[in-house]
């Protein structure tokens, strides 16, 4: 299954299923399910009724992609040239 540019991920609506946050991190739905039963599913997941759900901005937190104070996208982990002049 093919992930999700980081574009892609910003498009996405708040809270999302476990298997499209496991493809987005990199895991099949087996081993999300197996981390999310364990708590250890690398960012929050919500148990609603018999489902989990992630949140979107806790995804994106956790991989380096949330957006800054005045919601501009972070550049990913790459510096942007304001912080490599500082």
């Amino acid at each position: 299954m093919k992930g999700l540019t980081a574009a892609e991920i910003r498009t996405l609506p708040a809270t999302i299923d476990l298997v499209t946050a496991g493809r987005i991190v990199g895991v099949g739905r087996t081993k999300a399910y197996q981390l999310a039963r364990s708590g250890q599913f690398p960012c929050r997941v919500l148990r609603v009724g018999h489902s989990y759900r992630v949140g979107t901005a806790d995804l994106l937190t956790v991989l380096g992609l949330a957006c800054d104070t005045h919601g501009q996208p972070c550049s990913g982990g790459q510096p942007t040239s304001r912080e490599e002049a500082e």
